[in-house]
């Protein structure tokens, strides 16, 4: 549905650039002729009020009175007289625009109000906009250039969108000169109609495209992004480059999930969610589009390394242990193949040195024998150019060993000027060539990668039971109150209605109701400050821990008061909190904090000083699965701790996700709630559960 209400920017059947140019240099002389030299089949029409013909064409003066229907129009005139064009355009039934024009909200507000009119005019007449402020628009198997890009790529199957049009002159340029292919280009300017998201949806069914590959500077709907791009990441791969990640992009927020979640931890949940792929800088970004469209997924980690070059192996070997790309292990029967085939002095296992003065015939045959082997996943060959070496010849037999065996077959010929005429080759052969062999090792990664999300069951979040009228009335209150967080005691009382442990315990308005409710749950307890006006209790003596009896109790309470009114004069004091003291066990922490574009993140990592100090955490989109609960855990440095590490027990770690599914439920079915904590998450032994000691809520309006 998507693809087709785009078809007529990517195959149209006549087009019309609207401000086209006589005059060199213009951008609607340049984008009339990239029309032209693309050899795009069907017509073209020339609009401009003061000219009567450019390039031999016939030039139009308004789009009414052209001899044709037109399914496409470039717009390349001053900002203020888009909205008119765009009217007439509406008139004369065209429904898809390109707005190549620049002057509009990225200028300031005058050009925001121009923007808001385009898109006004646009609506009333069915009409897609495409920009304003872009590039334009690339469909090479349409033979349409519609942009002002200095070339036009070779067709291929990956399709590239680019939120920056100058970036996209640049790779299109580089693209052209590495032979990548391309199906679409599309730059999308102010994305002011057509987003990445509209993309993202019509690429999906696109039979030209085999991967999309994308640059982002932000995402315009956050929920919208993810929900396509995990439908088009179930069967073709999405390799994104995010930009614009940094510390200046984290918000200041009161919780440690909120300080610890900045942009570029929700981008990175938001994509691990989606099943995209994320690159981190545009060499990786074209490096893995073309081993996806080049090559065929491997099946599993088993990378065995072809050289005639030691150096150049073991780095290759350091990669592999960086990135996780595990090396085959090669059968006896492999090996003594390769001790027939190969010269005494070779390596014969992995990595296989084929020896510096290694002919083409001598890379084939074991190449060819190296490909027979069940744990081989994928062959990596490297290159050195010695004076012997026919790196031409070299190339076509590593293109017979790829074609014949099936496999993932990925080369790295080092160096420049001796391996020029090798490169072609590889190309045409459709094997992946890199510079350096730690490339080509990261871009099978990033292919295990996808492979492993293809082969991972899809499961959905489970259905908590939960008395949601409790944390509705809980909510309500606060709000009423106009506070922005829950109390302690009602976030204990939420958390309860979720199935997560809280401590036994309640609230004490006196001294006589702390004694008794000291008796009740059973020494050793806590004490708390009880106060809506105070979120921070232990900065100001609100805490008491350990107490053993009720004389330490009585101290206690007397040493508390006197410390908040002392600190807090101003603060309402309900009393105290008196919670039953935990048994020791291993401290984590579970947060959320409400990402503006993408919902609610969920933190999980170690308490404590791991958190304050180390920040070893991890992060995902909300809603959780029990699955990916139990790779979050997997996922952060201090695993071995709740493993057991050093002869200690494991921690109960089916408790741990438990609860990170029941908090992931709770901020799901509760959008008002903006951040919480539970910090600790006091773990027992194994079988022997978790309690969330104490927790933090905070609420939006």
């Amino acid at each position: 549905m998507i693809r087709a209400m785009l078809e007529s920017f990517f195959s149209p059947h006549a087009v019309a650039v609207v401000g086209v140019s006589r005059e060199e240099g213009k951008v609607g002389h340049y984008i009339f002729d990239n029309l032209l030299a693309a050899g795009f089949a069907g017509a073209v029409y020339p609009v401009n009020p003061r000219a009567t013909e450019v390039h031999g064409h016939v030039c139009y003066p308004d789009v009414s009175v052209l001899p044709g229907p037109v399914d496409l129009a470039i717009i390349v005139v001053p900002a203020p007289a888009v909205a008119p064009v765009v009217e007439a355009c509406g008139l004369a039934g065209i429904r898809a625009v390109i707005v190549i024009s620049a002057g509009f909200k990225e200028t300031g507000p005058a050009g925001a109000a121009l923007e808001r009119d385009v898109l006004a005019t646009a609506a009333r007449h069915s009409i897609r906009i495409l920009g304003p402020n872009c590039l334009g628009i690339i469909s090479t198997s349409s033979h349409l250039n519609a942009s002002f890009a200095p070339s036009m790529p070779e067709q291929g199957t990956i399709a590239f969108m680019s939120q920056s049009g100058a970036l996209g002159t640049a790779v299109l340029d580089w693209a052209a000169g590495e032979g990548i292919g391309l199906s679409r280009f599309v730059s999308l300017g102010n994305k002011a109609d057509v987003s990445e998201v509209d993309l993202v949806r019509a690429w999906a069914d696109d039979p030209d495209t085999a991967v999309v590959a994308a640059y982002l500077e932000a995402v315009s709907d956050g929920a919208a992004f993810v929900e396509a791009a995990t439908a088009l990441s179930a069967h073709k791969p999405v390799i994104a480059l995010k930009a614009g990640g940094s510390d200046a992009g984290a918000r200041a927020v009161s919780s440690h999930t909120g300080s610890l979640a900045g942009s570029e931890q929700a981008y990175d949940a938001a994509f691990h969610k989606a099943g995209v792929i994320r690159a981190r800088s545009v060499l990786e970004l074209f490096d893995y589009a073309v081993g996806f469209s080049r090559q065929p997924l491997p099946e599993g980690p088993g990378l065995v390394i072809l050289t005639n070059a030691g150096g150049p192996a073991i780095l290759a070997t350091d990669a592999c242990e960086r990135s996780g790309v595990g090396l085959a292990s090669l059968e006896p029967e492999t090996i003594t193949a390769l001790r027939e085939a190969l010269p005494p002095a070779s390596a014969f296992y992995n990595p296989v040195d084929v020896l510096g003065d290694a002919p083409p015939e001598r890379y084939e045959a074991a190449a060819e024998i190296l490909a027979k082997d069940p744990n081989v996943r994928a062959i990596l060959v490297i290159l050195t150019p010695q004076a012997m070496t026919l790196a031409a010849e070299t190339a076509q037999a590593v293109v017979r060993v790829s074609h014949a065996s099936g496999l993932p077959v990925f080369a790295s010929f080092m160096g420049r000027a001796a391996i020029a005429e090798a490169i072609p080759i590889l190309r045409e052969g459709r094997v992946p060539q890199f510079d350096f062999p730690e490339r080509a090792v990261a871009t099978l990664g990033a292919m295990l990668q996808y492979r492993r999300q293809l082969d991972a069951p899809r499961t959905s979040p489970p259905v908590i039971e939960a008395d949601t009228g409790v944390v509705r009335d809980a909510i309500a209150h606060a709000q009423a109150a106009g506070r922005t967080f829950i109390t302690e005691q009602s976030a204990a009382r939420i958390a309860a209605a979720y199935g997560i442990v809280v401590p036994a315990g309640g609230i004490a308005p006196d001294l006589d109701a702390a004694r008794s409710l000291a008796s009740e749950v059973g020494y050793p307890v806590v004490l708390k400050i009880a106060s809506p006006d105070i979120l921070h209790k232990s900065d100001i003596g609100g805490i008491k821990v350990g107490i053993e009896d009720e004389a330490e109790l009585d101290a206690a309470y007397d040493d508390i008061i006197t410390r908040v009114r002392a600190r807090m004069p101003e603060a309402k004091i309900w009393g105290v909190t008196v919670q039953r003291m935990l048994d020791p066990g291993r401290e984590v922490i579970i947060g959320v904090n409400r990402d503006p574009q993408f919902g609610p993140l969920l933190m999980f990592g170690l308490g404590g000083i791991y958190v304050e100090i180390m920040k070893d955490v991890t992060f995902r989109l909300c809603p959780v699965t029990a699955e990916e609960a139990r790779t979050m855990l997997s996922e952060i440095r201090g695993f071995g701790l709740l493993r057991g590490a050093r002869g200690q027990h494991p921690a109960d770690l089916d408790a741990v996700i438990d609860t990170i599914v029941r908090v992931s439920a709770l901020v799901t079915d509760f959008p008002e709630i903006t951040e919480l904590d539970i910090n600790p998450l006091i773990v027992a032994d194994k079988g022997a559960g978790a309690i969330a000691a104490d927790i933090r809520i905070g609420i939006g309006g």
